[in-house]
């Protein structure tokens, strides 16, 4: 991901106990894919964590697909996955959940991404948990991006992979016109939580967002303010006319001194940032249900 404009910080209250719990859920699941260490699109690292991820959706009963492909990187072609979990609905329409599972490769760079593709993934995999065995309106898609991260550098195409392949997909086999709304979560895990009011996000499904979390107390955590625009795994389906919108604390430490370095480790996520996080997609997912 790359920022294109910057801002500021806070803290704020705690979710009710049941999602508690299942924060605490999302930070195991965050922990197992980092003991796997540096997981970069195409590692062997990467590998096990597609089967870990895979192995505990399948757990959850939902209907599990792995889309494997051959990326064309400045490094030469890399292998890569997408991952989906869909839980079924009886309106034919899609609300989507999505967030990448890579992480940044570097020479020289031990870098385990806790929060920076670690949290996306267990906070995926608990919000699986979460919708397991529930009826519902709209089917809910959770997807597993692979290779968000560049190879080289964020320029000419080299990031957003998956995102990229998927976006491209559901315009051409109209999961577009099915859409309600595809939330993309990045970098949620931070015991300092405090997301960014992204400017590229389509404005309605943002502030629909930010409405729901105020709503349930989380005013400090989703503060609105002046946008600040990021290119995130979001931007592709936007680019085909899809309503998005990108959830993304990019105040990562002071100055965001832990994003992209060996500092990004287990030690600065906290279970109450995942359990605000899944209290309010849950929430909107019910919100969007309603949506005509």
């Amino acid at each position: 991901l790359i920022l294109i404009v910057a801002f500021a910080s806070c803290a704020g209250q705690s979710a009710p106990a049941g999602y508690a719990e299942l924060g605490e859920q999302a930070l195991d699941y965050t922990r197992q894919v980092v003991e796997l260490g540096p997981r970069p699109a195409g590692s062997e690292a990467n590998r096990k964590q597609q089967e870990l991820i895979v192995a505990r959706l399948k757990e959850t009963g939902c209907d599990v697909a792995e889309d494997a492909f051959t990326a064309h990187t400045p490094l030469g072609p890399r292998q890569m996955k997408n991952i989906v979990c869909e839980f079924g609905g009886t309106s034919g329409r899609v609300i989507a959940v999505t967030g990448h599972y890579d992480t940044l490769s570097r020479p020289g760079l031990d870098f385990v991404g806790a929060n920076d593709g670690g949290s996306s993934t267990g906070l995926l995999l608990a919000l699986a948990e979460r919708l397991a065995g529930q009826e519902r309106k709209d089917a809910v898609r959770l997807v597993f991006f692979d290779g968000e991260e560049a190879a080289v550098e964020w320029r000419d195409g080299d990031h957003t992979y998956g995102s990229g392949r998927m976006a491209e997909q559901w315009a051409a086999d109209g999961t577009k016109e099915k859409l309600v709304g595809l939330i993309n979560v990045d970098m949620i895990g931070d015991a300092d939580l405090e997301l960014l009011y992204e400017g590229n996000s389509t404005p309605w499904l943002r502030d629909l967002v930010v409405s729901v979390a105020h709503r349930l107390g989380y005013s400090a955590q989703f503060p609105r303010g002046q946008p600040m625009y990021i290119e995130d795994d979001h931007i592709p389906f936007l680019q085909r006319g899809m309503p998005a919108v990108d959830l993304i604390d990019f105040e990562y430490g002071l100055y965001n001194r832990y994003w992209h370095t060996e500092n990004d480790t287990l030690d600065k996520l906290s279970p109450e940032s995942f359990a605000v996080m899944l209290h309010v997609l849950d929430e909107t997912i019910r919100e969007l249900e309603k949506r005509p």
